[in-house]
């Protein structure tokens, strides 16, 4: 499909980022591994240090064929099949070189900063890698939200932890005072790229829906990850909100992997990550039917900015932790099934579908459940389908693909059976 400025855009934000990381041994730029759920990009970046996302390092692994081999590393060294892929990809492409995604040697970590919200694996995961590099280990523990709302207590636990254990490892391995001006300027760029953001999202009420919010989702990769709070990400959704809004005025669906998608048939909301190592083949499965995913939960793993958040640059360190605290894998279950209820009814969706992930345990825990509850709410059908992050063992197309034809044929039925 033809890309668009923005998709280009993109790319080359993305290809610049790692090429300054395989520059930094010689440049003598660090480097802070961190996780996308609650990550603290704009308080690594306010100390010049360059962050580097272990989880993205495996999706685009998967996306260029190499995480078979990745995986079968980790497990020949004692990683067990029901270890989360992302670890397995993650430590397998240590093992063989650490080679990012642009084919250059990604720098050894100068900090781990382990952000645990709501994943357990993450814990483990900094554990392997404290095995295998020689650097300081800083913890931010973000309390679950199991009583469904983030209180003045929770928020003030985990800023005293930002003052007294992060922002002095990231001193001390920076060589730099912490910034607070600078700090609260990088939040204002943060909030300016949120709004935009959000714009792209909720155009998917208009039908057709100008994106696919699940596999057209890539857009969501410079605020989750190492450009929330530049100016490049600014300038990024200034041009993708700018480009969605003209497909919204001229009528036009998403684009697909063979073009503009022609009718929009069904729209749907999928909870779940999608599998990368057959995304191209996965997106057409459901382009081939017309189906258009118009909200997702996994564009909110790295905040759920459709509800209200945007980072305060008035307080700084307090939006930080409301910011950690508020990502869709650090909500309790019956806050997962109201946001599935509020996307289902705000985006007139067709119905809900889970593809649940067999080695990720913080998002297919309690699926059932939600895809029952949600149905109940909604009356209207779910579907259930199953696949892996990045491991292609796990991904069964005639399956999928089986399953999917019959739960938009449910839908049509539903249909023809409302008409008469």
């Amino acid at each position: 499909a033809k890309k668009d400025r923005s998709q280009i855009r993109q790319k080359a934000m993305i290809s610049e980022h790692y090429s300054r990381l395989a520059r930094a041994p010689e440049t003598g730029e660090k480097s802070v591994y961190t996780f996308v759920p609650g990550n603290l990009t704009e308080l690594v970046r306010s100390f010049d240090l360059l962050p580097v996302l272990p989880e993205i390092n495996a999706l685009q692994s998967a996306m260029r064929g190499k995480s078979r081999d990745y995986i079968a590393t980790a497990e020949k060294l004692g990683h067990s099949e029901d270890v989360c892929t992302y670890v397995k990809c993650d430590i397998g492409m240590m093992k063989s070189g650490n080679v990012g995604p642009t084919g250059e040697r990604l720098p050894d970590p100068d900090l781990l900063l382990l952000s645990y919200t709501g994943c357990f694996t993450f814990m483990k995961w900094f554990e392997l890698l404290k095995q295998e590099y020689d650097c300081p280990v800083v913890m931010l523990h973000v309390p679950y939200q199991g009583g469904g709302e983030v209180t003045p207590s929770m928020r003030d636990y985990v800023v005293k932890q930002l003052r007294s254990d992060v922002i002095p490892a990231l001193e001390r391995v920076s060589g730099r005072r912490y910034d607070e001006a600078r700090l609260s300027e990088m939040l204002a760029r943060s909030a300016r790229a949120e709004d935009d953001l959000v714009t792209v999202l909720q155009s998917a009420r208009s039908r057709p829906s100008p994106i696919d919010a699940y596999f057209g989702g890539m857009y969501i990769g410079p605020i989750f990850t190492a450009f929330r709070g530049t100016d490049d990400a600014v300038e990024y959704y200034r041009l993708l909100r700018e480009e969605v809004e003209e497909r919204m005025a001229k009528g036009l669906g998403p684009v697909t992997p063979d073009g503009e998608i022609g009718e929009e048939r069904f729209r749907i909301v999928v909870e779940g990550p999608p599998n990368w190592t057959s995304f191209r083949q996965f997106w057409k499965m459901f382009a081939d039917e017309g189906a258009v995913v118009v909200a997702s939960t996994y564009t909110k793993v790295g905040g759920v900015y459709d509800t209200g958040f945007r980072h305060d640059p008035s307080r700084p360190l307090e939006s930080l932790a409301e910011y950690c605290m508020g990502c869709y894998t650090n909500l309790n279950l019956p806050s997962r099934v109201d946001l599935l209820e509020r996307y289902i009814r705000e985006y007139d969706a067709d119905g809900l579908l889970v593809n649940s992930i067999k080695s990720c345990n913080s998002f297919s825990a309690g699926q059932l459940m939600m895809l029952r509850e949600v149905e109940r709410r909604t009356g209207r059908p779910a579907g259930f389908i199953e696949s892996d992050l990045v491991d292609p063992r796990y991904f069964s197309a005639a399956n999928i693909k089986n399953r999917l034809e019959s739960y938009f044929q449910m839908i049509a039925q539903r249909r023809a059976g409302g008409a008469a």
